[in-house]
């Protein structure tokens, strides 16, 4: 994590090394050897390619005047909610201003779980039915009531209603994500205090870190791709996750939980860091504390506006010559910036796709580097905090108009819920689909 005035490269260096080293060996063997070394060079080292890494890119953007204005949010057909005490499910509807009960009446399981995920939840705890003779309501309470015969998500299909017929509603549960229990005690500074950041976790091979990631649920951790790309041929049983950690030299090489699964998204692409998110399957699940536990995904269509001031963190590199990594997890603010203006020719020059966000200073005074790839960016909404970004590459860190890149976590909700769905499946059916997800995995032949 690079901060204020350090500023330096991610590993130009090093790579321009390794290729002054291949023009000094013969023509076939040069080659040779030089290929062998981008295929299992890390890729979070590299630059995003070699047109932004030798192109000169002018200094001087003005935020203002590149930036588009941003776009009103548009009211949803239907909203949801639940309150924190007896978990019972509120409905809005169109341009209703109020919030009203659900009824049980037409409810399914399926239903629950699709709620689940629109509010950024990985999964469905549990639900019931709540007697309303057992719950305190006011005078003026409405209800909807659920059409059985048409899906959950349109705003015809909930009917207001002044009682329920069954006399009882929905209490839903969805999984814990985004809370800090440990906040109130938090002082600020640079070094993040245990519990800061209960979700960050550390993915090493053996006893070496290797990128940072974030706790979706006790057995799954996203990171970027490109960081298990540049390791692909490593044994399965050589990685681990490790959660709950501040400092480094805390961690034990054979601690923390192995990994079960390496699930890179299919579309991944090495050229320019396209769709650079992978899921990680952990064999046994996590032990959620105060120092441990869930981020929440954006819920659906939700978008963040351009300044929003969101918290990026890692054990990356410190310094501008790329020889020190923090022993500490360190954390930083950074707002996030438009496409329109990281897309500007004084930026990067259109190599942002849809799948990408920038956040950072054009001035540079912080970013995330080598070591934070993997990492999140977790923006506040309201009382919980969400997973924004994934950290994925830069020109240099913290270096002037060129902020840092994330995988944008909002384009991938629905394969991120595709591929944990067995999480949600008894323990027969979860086995079969494993056999049969066409998922594309590393590792997978590499257990001896």
């Amino acid at each position: 994590m690079i901060d204020v005035s350090q500023a330096g490269r991610w590993c130009s260096a090093r790579r321009g090394c390794a290729v002054l080293g291949a023009l000094g060996l013969l023509a076939g063997v040069g080659v040779g050897s030089w290929l062998i070394v981008l295929y299992l060079w890390p890729a979070a080292s590299q630059p995003i390619s070699g047109t932004l890494q030798d192109k000169e890119m002018p200094l001087g953007c003005s935020e203002a005047s590149n930036e588009e204005a941003p776009l009103p949010a548009l009211p949803r057909p239907v909203s949801f909610r639940t309150d924190r005490e007896d978990f019972l499910l509120e409905v809005r509807v169109g341009a209703r201003s109020d919030w009203l009960l659900v009824c049980h009446e037409g409810w399914s399981p399926a239903l629950g779980v699709r709620i689940c995920r629109s509010l950024g939840h990985l999964r469905l705890t549990y639900y019931k039915g709540v007697n309303l003779t057992d719950i305190k309501l006011n005078s003026s309470q409405e209800f909807a009531q659920l059409s059985p015969r048409l899906g959950g998500f349109l705003e015809d299909v909930w009917q207001p209603r002044n009682n329920c017929t069954s006399g009882r509603v929905v209490s839903l549960k969805c999984s814990e994500c985004g809370a800090r229990p440990l906040a109130s005690r938090i002082v600020g500074g640079q070094a993040a205090a245990p519990g800061r950041w209960p979700w960050h976790a550390s993915v090493t091979l053996g006893s070496r870190h290797t990128c940072g990631g974030s706790v979706l649920a006790p057995h799954w951790v996203v990171t970027a791709a490109h960081c298990m790309y540049s390791f692909r041929l490593s044994r399965l049983s050589s990685w681990r996750v490790h959660t709950g950690l501040v400092s480094h030299s805390a961690l034990r090489p054979h601690q923390g939980a192995m990994v079960e699964r390496i699930i890179p998204h299919p579309f991944y692409s090495t050229q320019n860091h396209d769709y650079d998110v992978a899921l990680l399957r952990l064999r046994t699940p996590l032990n959620f504390s105060d120092t441990v536990g869930a981020v929440c995904l954006p819920a659906e269509e939700q978008r963040f506006p351009r300044g929003s001031q969101c918290w990026v963190s890692g054990w990356g590199h410190t310094d501008p010559s790329h020889t020190h990594s923090s022993d500490m997890l360190q954390d930083a603010v950074v707002p996030l910036l438009s496409t329109q203006l990281c897309n500007s020719s004084c930026v990067y020059s259109g190599a942002l796709t849809h799948r990408m966000l920038c956040a950072g200073y054009l001035d540079g005074r912080a970013d995330a580097c080598q070591g934070d790839s993997g990492g999140p960016l977790v923006c506040p909404d309201g009382g919980i905090w969400r997973l924004v970004g994934v950290v994925s590459w830069g020109r240099g860190c913290a270096e002037p108009n060129h902020p840092g890149v994330y995988a944008k976590v909002a384009e991938f909700l629905d394969w991120i819920h595709d591929t944990t769905q067995d999480s949600l499946l008894s323990p027969v059916f979860s086995s079969i689909l494993t056999v049969h997800q066409p998922h594309v995995s590393w590792g997978l032949q590499q257990v001896h």
